[in-house]
């Protein structure tokens, strides 16, 4: 079962992004149920694979290529969702290939050849929901930087080539917004399992982390009510978005440094 929905969910990727192609041709119409039919199928069988693929009796994989698969994945989900009421044919032309790619690399000899960590089942929940926030988050980031950029183009009537083949300002600006919510979600389970799982954060010295992860949580949360009351949007969004990341890269990575480098030199 493992084996075929490997090779089904490829091939059902690599068909979503000839459909998308031709979906983005002139004089062409575009079959979106096909399209959606097709990236949901692709997405469904990733999923199952995913699961065999990240644990099995020996252990839980964290490796690279597993977890390009597991973002790939997590990305693809939520393009699959947004697509259903905005035009994202070009997206998913880029997405659905590289869903394909991380599929067939995560099976490859060298992704069956990782090693194994053995971990409890909620400490190992836990480590998945917090890379795939962050890895959510980062996606979201480039999002709104390049966002960020556009606006400037636009501003100086100079649209690029790139800019101009991209779907709508307002469709991009839904995906950051999606992007953002699906990482939020994501990260509000990451801490939850944390403070279920982690038996001690202090002994463990974990404190810096979770302290910095609840500040990014809060300026995110703050971004979203913004946008959805106030309507937040533009550089403003942008503005909170990368505070927020970057108070979540000090929480991956500061606190690393700090304990690793710093007090180990004091």
């Amino acid at each position: 079962m493992a084996t075929f929905a490997h090779w089904t969910a490829i091939a059902l990727y690599l068909a979503t992004a000839a459909v998308a192609a031709l979906s983005l041709k002139p004089h062409i119409r575009p079959n979106k149920v096909l399209l959606l039919a097709l990236l949901a199928g692709a997405v469904a069988l990733h999923g199952c694979s995913l699961v065999t693929t990240l644990a099995d009796p020996s252990g839980y994989r964290f490796d690279l290529l597993a977890m390009l698969s597991l973002v790939a994945w997590t990305v693809n989900l939520l393009i699959l969702i947004l697509a259903i009421r905005n035009p994202l044919q070009l997206l998913i032309l880029v997405l659905a290939p590289v869903g394909a790619l991380t599929e067939f690399v995560s099976g490859h000899p060298w992704g069956a050849a990782a090693v194994r960590h053995q971990l409890s089942a909620g400490l190992a929940v836990h480590a998945l929901l917090s890379i795939c926030a962050y890895s959510l988050l980062t996606i979201a980031t480039l999002q709104a930087i390049y966002l960020h950029y556009v606006n400037q183009q636009l501003h100086n009537h100079n649209p690029g080539l790139i800019t101009r083949r991209l779907p709508p300002l307002q469709t991009m600006e839904s995906l950051l917004f999606g992007l953002i919510t699906f990482g939020q979600l994501l990260l509000t389970a990451s801490l939850v399992t944390g403070f279920l799982f982690v038996d001690d954060l202090f002994a463990q010295h974990l404190v810096h982390k979770t302290a910095l992860s609840i500040l990014a949580w809060l300026l995110y949360s703050i971004l979203l009510w913004g946008h959805w009351r106030l309507g937040w949007r533009g550089n403003t969004a942008v503005r909170w978005a990368l505070s927020a990341f970057a108070a979540l890269l000090l929480a991956y990575f500061g606190s690393k440094l700090v304990l690793e480098v710093i007090l180990q030199r004091g």
